[in-house]
């Protein structure tokens, strides 16, 4: 549960639904970062159930920051079909997913690399459903 919640916070700072938020950004030099998996177009559902175990409870299924968990937190989770979300690089959001920040887990021991690019993936596939 503490991972789940943690993975919420990464994108944390809007209202459930919502594009509005938090002023967490990651350094310049994430968008550097190139994802291995960008031409893939099935990388994502290498991760599905991963994303279904740690995500869903703050994210919801859709990731529309509307999961049971979520609701507690302050701020909300972020919708990750949310324009805000979306217009980031995969490397800043790889790079939040693998550094988090307070009180967001880092996933660097949690979870492999190979796997943090495909949450990448996951994320950007949440906005095109």
């Amino acid at each position: 549960m503490v991972v789940a919640v943690s993975l919420t916070l990464s994108f944390a700072g809007t209202p459930a639904g919502g594009d509005s938020g938090s002023k967490w950004v990651a350094p310049a030099e994430a968008d550097k970062l190139e994802n291995p998996f960008h031409k893939d177009p099935e990388a994502w559902k290498k991760v599905a159930d991963t994303y279904k175990n740690l995500c869903v409870i703050c994210h919801g299924d859709k990731g529309h920051g509307d999961g049971i968990a979520g609701m507690a937190l302050t701020p909300k989770p972020a919708n990750l079909t949310s324009e805000r979300v979306q217009k980031q690089s995969d490397g800043a959001i790889f790079w939040k997913l693998t550094n988090g920040n307070s009180p967001m887990a880092s996933y660097k021991e949690s979870l492999t690399e190979e796997q943090r690019w495909q949450l990448v993936n996951y994320i950007r596939h949440l906005a095109s459903k």
